[in-house]
């Protein structure tokens, strides 16, 4: 009798300490969610505010495509919010403007590599094989 008590009471306290364990990742999971939530909204707030629907619409559609190029442009646009650069909402047509400017920096290098490859090719080496087809 006394075995099945201590199983029992081991049963428990492992459950016990199982929920334990479940419980405080879980809570800093839920903060971190929280905080990528508030910021999403924070976010969301200030393009609201610097966008006109339509502009807004078509940044979404952009999302839909390329959400790194979405990302970029938000993100340049927040920075001109924040730096008051923008004197009034942003309209389609400045927005078309600001996205091809952004892709112009990135044919031209703007961004790391560029989309381009660069073979570099080691100079000695091919001498020596040239002196082979001279016999």
């Amino acid at each position: 009798m006394a075995d099945t008590d201590l199983e029992e009471i081991r049963k428990g306290r492992l459950a016990q300490l199982q929920q334990q364990q479940g419980g405080g990742a879980s809570s800093e999971g839920s903060q971190e969610e929280d905080r990528k939530q508030q910021e999403s909204e924070a976010r969301n707030s200030i393009l609201s505010q610097v966008l006109t629907p339509e502009a807004a619409d078509r940044l979404g559609r952009i999302r839909l495509v390329k959400e790194s190029r979405a990302i970029d442009v938000e993100n340049r646009l927040i920075m001109l919010a924040k730096n008051g650069q923008l004197r009034s909402k942003v309209k389609e047509d400045q927005l078309k403007e600001l996205l091809g400017a952004m892709a112009e920096n990135e044919e031209k290098g703007g961004r790391a590599g560029g989309g381009r490859i660069v073979i570099n090719r080691r100079k000695g080496y091919w001498e020596e094989d040239d002196d082979l087809l001279d016999l």
